[in-house]
This record gives C-alpha cells, structure tokens and sequence, in this order.
C-alpha cells in the first residue's frame, strides 16, 4: 500500500503523554527496526506471507511494513510496481497507527472512521477495508505492521482478526530468522578473512595427471610468480632446499604408499636467496582400487616459529568462533576466548581434561558419534547438537581430525534453533486450521468432518483426542477418537464408547456443555471422578497426564466438545492450545451452518410439497404424480405437476418449469400453478387458451418470471365414448412434449413438433395446439427436462433413454411405472428436480381397476361427466 497513511495522528491526550509518533520513534525500537530490515533485493518469503495474507482473507492488497524513523515497504502483494522497497513519512502510514494499537486495527470503511479517515489514501479511493496487525519482536518491541486492504468496504470477522495474527506472528518469525542469518553469513565471512591472515596456504596434487594445484598463498610462499606458476612436483622440488630434498621425498612417498598421513617441516630457498621454513601436513586419498590417487593438504610458513606461533594463537583467539582441540587421547589441547565464554569453563580448568570427563552428557551422543567418525575416518564433519543442562543450547560445530588429534570450532546456534523452531510450530499451525477449514468446508456432512478432527489435531497439538457432537435431541454421542500411538487405539476407541455413560455431573465434560467455557483437568483427578467400572479401567490404562476440554460453539448454543489429552510432564503451549480453540470454533460453526441448512432444507420441501397437491380420481382414469428434488440444491426449486377437472368434466394434466432453483423459484412456481389452475376451471377453456390467458395475467400481473409449461386436456363425445378412444388436446409454451405408451407397451412417435415461446416473454404470442387419438388403456406421461438432462450428453439422448425405459416397463401398473422409470434415468439423485404427472386411461366396458382408487369427483362437476 503506497503512502498507507494518515497525516493527523492522534496527538497528546493529556500532559506528558506522547504522541504515537514520538512513541514510535523509542531509540531501542528504531535500532530492532533496522536490524530486521530485509537487503535491498527484497525478501520473497515476506511477500508470500503478504500474498497469503490477501488470500487467506480474500483482501485485493497485502502488506509488510517496517517502522523506524520512516515507513518502509517491505513486502506486499497486488500493490502497485516500484511500492515494495519506498519509504514514505510515518505521518503518512495507516500502519503507524496500527503499531500504537494494542491489537489489530479494524476498518471495515476507513471514510467513517475517525482515526483514518482524513489519510491520503483513504481520500483518494485507494483504501476502504483496512485490517491491520502490529509486527512485534520476542523482545516485546513493535516494530511494525502486516495489514490487508482494498477499495470497497467490508466487514472484518473474529476468523479474520485471528489469522492475520497468526500470519503477522509469522512474520516477526521470518524478520528475526532473516537477521540472525544475514549476522551468522557475516561471521563466516570473518573467520575465512582470519585462516587467510593467518598465512596457510593449500595444495592438491593428482597422483594420476600429476597436476599440482596450489593456492596464490602458496605460491608467493615458495617464491613464484601467481601467473607463472607450472602445476607440477618439479615446481616443489625445485624450491626445497638441498639437504631436505630426500627426507621429504621419503615422507611424500611413505603418504602416497600407505594412503596415509604426509606431515614435514622443510626449508624453501626463494630466487632472492632468502630461506623459509615450511611446514606442511597432508593426507593421500584413495580411488576405487585402492591405491592413493590425490594428496591434499596444507603448509604455512614456520620461520621464526615463536612468532609463528604467537600469529596462529592471535588468530584464534581473535576468531568470532569457539575453538578447542583434542589430542589422541581426547584431552584439550587449546582452548580460545569464545570457547571459554560458550563452554562455560576457563581454559586453564579445561586443558589437561579428557572431553569425555568434563561434558559427560557428550557420551553416546551425536557428539561422540561425529568426532570419532571424523578420526576414524580422517574427514571433516559438520553437525548441529543440542547439550543440555548446564550449557542447555544448541550447537553448530564443525571438527576435522589433525594428527596430533581433532580439531573443532563452534558456534552457539540457540536463538537461531528458537526462532526457526518457531517458524516451523507457526506454519504447522497454520497448516492445521487450513486442512480443518478445507475439511469442514467441502462437504455439508459436518458430523462426518467433524469425526475426522482428531485425525488432523493429533499429535501436533495433542497425544490423543476424542470429538463430541451434541444430537439434535440435545444427548452428547463421542464421534470420532484418535491416538499418536498405534496400539493405544483400540483402547481409545473402546473408552470412547463407553465414558459418557459413567462420566458424572461433575466432569469437566459436563461443565464445558453447561457453562460453555473450557476446562483444563489433570488426568488423575478425572480417574478419580470416574466410578469403578470398564471406563476408569481403561482412562487408568490410557494414563492422561493433562486434559483439556474445548466446546465447540455454534450461534447460542454448544453443539459439541473436542478433547485434548497429553502424556505426563509434556509442556502445553498456549499457541497449541489457542490454535485447538480456533480449530473448536471453526467446527461448531460448521456443525451450527449444517443444523441450519438441514431445517432451511426441510423447511424448503416441506413449502414446494404443499404447494403440489394430490391430483383427482375421475371415473376410469388413473393419475399418479411424483416430485424428485435435486440432491444438490436446496431442495426446492421451479418445477411443478398439477391435474384437476374442469367444469365439464374434462381431466387436465399440467406439467411446469420455473427459471431457476431456490426459493424465489418456487414461490414463482406456486403464484403461476395458482393462476393456470383459476384461469382452467372458471373458463373451461381448452389448453391454448389456459395457457394465453395465463401469459396475459403474468404481463398483468408483471410476474417478472420465465417458465415453460405443457398442458394436456383428455376429451370425448358420446361417440368416441362408444368406440373406446379419447381425444388428447395438448399445447406446449417451451416444454417438452408428452410421452404417449400405446396399450401394447409400444411408444406413440409424436409429430415433430417445436415447442412454442416461453411463458412471461411475449403476451401477445401466438400458440398452437395438437391433437392426438388415443386407446382406452393408453398411458401419457409429462415430465420436466430434469428427468432426461445430463451434463455429459445432450437432450436426444436422454429422450432415447427414456424412451427404452418406458417400453420395458409399459406392462407395470402406474405407480410402480413412474417409481422404475426415476430409479432408471436418475436412480434418486437428480441433478435437477424431477417433476412427473401420468395418466392411464382404463377401459371403461368394464369396472373402474381397484388400483385406481376411489372415484372423487369435485362437487361442481356433475358426477356422470368426470370421466377422462
């Protein structure tokens, strides 16, 4: 955020009281702000923090700023090109008004807040919603802010205030890490300028090519040009003096022969005629056969060895490093300053002792393995070692053998431990609430995810865990358990099962239900609560050291318990349990939102199946209707059936699809079932006209909806009545045409037909209407596109496979019909509700079929003409 700021600062409120600026402005607090501030290139893991920040809370913009003397910007996300690395005047920055806040800085519209709202960028559009939280160090200082914004107002929930307290802690985390590595990078540096000014130079001669390779330091040691230097042994034998020509020789070919240790002092006579002494040490390394196919080593200059020896002693005792050597026998040799200072022992107390006499708790440890790996083998070795009480730090050593012995230097590694340690606790945590939250989110079973928690929270946050869900009829059910260790589950899992029956009143389950807080117990005093029997047997054999209860809250009520168990003397850490608490909440609104959805959903179908009423029973006609919500919505949607009689006693069927799937939908549905329903039986139209006049009250009405319609009418004269047939007027507005199955069980192939517009667009639409013979015994089936859609083929498709369903079970009788063909084509899990209305018109020669139900005839139509 460029210039995230507010030139009118809160000033002083009363006498002596600082301004936020002048308290930002804390010498010791400027001096921690530059330490922590990152190189000029950036810091990529601060802005993935700033980018996770942003997205974690859904915010345009993240940001880390550094507060000294002025605002850097030192991280961020989504902000403009160049804003990462300015600096702008803390009188300009909405963060330094965070850094004075004891928490996080909430706004959800920073032009009527009165702290920000005369900032520049909140004048200028570029800053609405403003979550801020201050960046302060393990020392306690405030040093500056992480904060997510963007131009629009919005409202800041708990969530996420707690994440970007997480985010920002990790921030610090990485600030500190960042520094101390830039400060441990820095004394590396120091001790290599040190081994050079000490004057050591090194060799590598190749026994295969014969190339030998000297450093510059070796070179000007023996007299020679740097650029003129030829890689052979002869350069070395041409510089050794005469009379030590063969004793050396000896010992470089005794190296080379036993794969073992080179180590002479000679004389060097320089082109000057000037006389050095050397000393050098090396070793031979083996190849593959065996046989020595390198010397590698070392060599200073030895002339004057008092003041040689005095120039290696001010070396390293000038070392930022701690520094001891061993001798063969393991006892210390030398000892430098800073090895006194982090040994904690003087030299003199020291030099003399066997190593495994003065630091006991190096026996059998990582520190006896690598030192006597590094003489056994003659390789250096580097490792980091925690050595307890009294030193109780961690260590960065590196030892490599010398033949009089090992050498080690060391660097006390206990804050950078601490604050990596950190990192890592702060990321798992925040790995934990995301798996919880993914978990919670991508399902509507929370029961179910909420069984699955103790899975995620052990054994990062606990050594065992049981989650309790209260039942809608307010019983507490243990649903889901989980143990760190292996064999210990089946006997979790068997006390999960039996604890609630035997647990008391007075348990801190019990209290956490009722009182709603969480409760913190040892895990004998719960024993103990316990009376005898197979529960406390089983706690006893479990040992809980320590348990926490947590409840899962939904809006009002406690919907459930989540509890923590840890093992004897195992240290809780209040981060562990704030992030179970965070976890707890997260699962009690998730738990809250699918109680919620389940009534919205019962409610929802319980209001769309009142609003499909039974259809009639006329004299030889048999109906049957079915409704199939979506398995995915809400349960309630556009899609309706009627049928009813009209006045002169013609049968009509309806079948209808509103635009859309909720409960604006249905409540549309509801208003035009109404209308077509008074508009067919006050005027005795035919389905046309219903379905013209019902278009011209929508316009009226201006119902503001889309929905196609079919409407089928069932006639017959006298005539048709003698020969056994009746006639089906049907018009379509939009839909799908009906479905006719011949008495033979074979399908009756429709004229093409082409549906005509859809209700609710044109009022003054032209329809048409069709007419189709049909044999007593005939069946026709409406249906809505639910039934033969997918979203992976087309419409034709779905028809043929209606089609073949419809012919293999033409025989069936009605009910069951409609039941096989649902099973078939959405086997009770549609991806759009599924309305059905049918009509199997029996013979009327012979008695109405008893499986068509009582003859019920509304009162306005004569008895002898409610008949189909």
């Amino acid at each position: 955020m460029d210039r995230t700021a507010d030139r009118t600062l809160p000033g002083p409120r009363h006498p002596g009281e600082r301004s936020a600026t002048e308290l930002l402005r804390d010498v010791g607090r400027l001096d921690e702000s530059r330490r922590l501030r990152p190189p000029a290139d950036g810091n990529p893991a601060l802005d993935r923090l700033a980018a996770l920040a942003a997205r974690l809370l859904g915010a345009p913009r993240g940001q880390i700023s550094l507060l000294s003397d002025v605002q850097l910007v030192a991280a961020g996300d989504g902000l403009a090109p160049g804003t990462v690395g300015s600096e702008s005047p803390l009188e300009d920055s909405l963060c330094t008004v965070t850094a004075t806040a004891a928490d996080a800085l909430v706004v959800p519209d920073a032009r009527a807040d009165e702290r920000v709202r005369g900032l520049p960028p909140v004048t200028s559009g570029e800053v609405r919603a403003y979550l801020g939280m201050p960046l302060t160090t393990t020392g306690g200082r405030t040093v500056g802010a992480l904060c997510v914004f963007g131009p629009t107002p919005r409202e800041w929930s708990d969530d996420d205030i707690a994440t970007l307290r997480q985010l920002a802690e990790s921030s610090v985390t990485e600030l500190e890490l960042s520094a101390l590595v830039r400060q441990y990078e820095g004394d590396r540096v120091r001790w290599a300028l040190a081994i050079d000014a000490a004057g050591i130079g090194t060799f590598d001669w190749d026994l295969v090519t014969g190339r030998l390779w000297w450093d510059d330091q070796l070179v000007r040691m023996f007299g020679y040009d740097v650029d003129g230097f030829a890689e052979t042994i002869d350069a070395f034998n041409d510089r050794l003096h005469p009379d030590d020509v063969e004793r050396v020789s000896e010992a470089l070919q005794q190296c080379i022969d036993t794969c073992g240790e080179y180590d002479a002092e000679y004389r060097v006579v320089r082109p000057d005629g000037e006389t050095r002494w050397v000393h050098a040490r090396g070793r031979a390394l083996p190849g593959p056969a065996g046989s020595a196919v390198r010397v590698l080593g070392a060599a200073y200059d030895t002339t004057g060895e008092r003041e040689g020896a005095a120039l290696v002693t001010r070396v390293l005792e000038a070392m930022p490093a701690g520094f001891y050597s061993l001798d063969r026998e393991w006892r210390f040799t030398h000892v430098n300053a800073e090895g006194e200072r982090l040994l904690g022992r003087s030299r003199e107390d020291l030099i003399g002792q066997v190593l495994w006499d003065a630091f006991p708790a190096a026996v059998n440890s990582i520190f006896e393995e690598s030192y006597r790996s590094a003489v056994r083998t003659g390789l250096p070795i580097s490792f980091d070692a925690y050595y307890p009480a009294p030193l109780d730090g961690w260590y960065e050593l590196r030892a490599w053998p010398t033949p009089d012995g090992l050498s080690v230097y060391f660097l006390e590694v206990t804050e950078r431990r601490l604050v990596q340690d950190q990192a890592a606790r702060s990321a798992q945590r925040l790995a934990i609430l995301a798996q919880v939250s993914a978990e919670l989110a991508g399902t509507l079973d929370a029961a179910a995810a909420t069984a699955h928690l103790p899975r995620v929270v052990v054994p990062s946050l606990a050594d065992f865990c049981i989650v309790t869900v209260v039942d809608p009829d307010g019983r507490p059910r243990d649903v889901g358990s989980w143990h760190a260790d292996p064999s210990s589950r089946a006997l979790l899992e068997r006390y999960a099962a039996v604890r609630l029956e035997a647990m008391p009143a007075t348990s801190p389950l019990a209290r956490a239900l009722i009182g709603g807080e969480p409760t913190r117990d040892a895990g004998a005093a719960i024993v103990d609560l316990l009376p005898p029997g197979e529960a406390r047997d089983l706690l006893e054999l479990l040992r809980p050291g320590t348990a926490v209860v947590l409840p899962l809250r939904g809006r009002g009520r406690i919907l459930g318990l989540i509890t923590l168990y840890f093992r004897p003397g195992t240290a809780i850490e209040n981060e562990d349990l704030s992030t179970a608490q965070d976890v707890a909440d997260r699962a009690g609104l998730a738990l809250d939102n699918a109680r919620l959805y389940s009534t919205q959903q019962q409610l929802a179908e319980g209001l769309q199946r009142s609003l499909l009423t039974q259809p009639p029973e006329p004299d030889h006609a048999e109906i049957a209707v079915r409704y199939v919500p979506a398995a995915e919505a809400a349960r309630v949607g556009g899609d309706w059936y009627d049928a009813f009689l009209q006045p002169g006693g013609s049968t009509m069927l309806v079948i209808g699809d509103v635009v859309g799937h909720d409960t604006a939908a249905a409540a549309a549905m509801g208003q035009l079932r109404g209308l077509l329903r008074g508009i067919a039986t006050y005027s005795d139209a035919g389905p046309v006209e219903v379905l013209r006049g019902l278009d011209a009250s929508m316009a009226t009405l201006q119902a503001r909806t889309l929905a196609t319609a079919a409407v089928a009418r069932f006639e017959q004269t006298p005539d048709e009545r003698a020969r056994g047939v009746t006639r089906m007027r049907w018009a379509n507005a939009g839909h799908l045409p009906p479905l006719v199955i011949n008495p033979d069980g074979s399908v009756a192939e429709l004229a093409t037909w082409t549906g005509d517009l859809l209700l609710g667009v044109d009022p003054e639409a032209r329809r048409r209407e069709s007419v189709v013979v049909l044999d007593r015994g005939a069946t026709v089936l409406l249906y809505t596109d639910g039934l033969v859609e997918r979203r992976d083929a087309d419409l034709d498709a779905g028809m043929v496979r209606l089609r073949d369903a419809v012919m293999d079970v033409a025989h069936l009788p009605l009910e069951q019909l409609l039941d096989e063909v649902l099973e078939r084509l959405v086997d009770g899990h549609p991806e759009d509700d599924v309305a059905l209305v049918a009509v199997r018109l029996h013979p009327q020669d012979e008695p109405r079929p008893a499986q068509a139900g009582p003859n019920r005839v509304p009162p306005t139509v004569p008895r002898e003409r409610g008949t189909a």
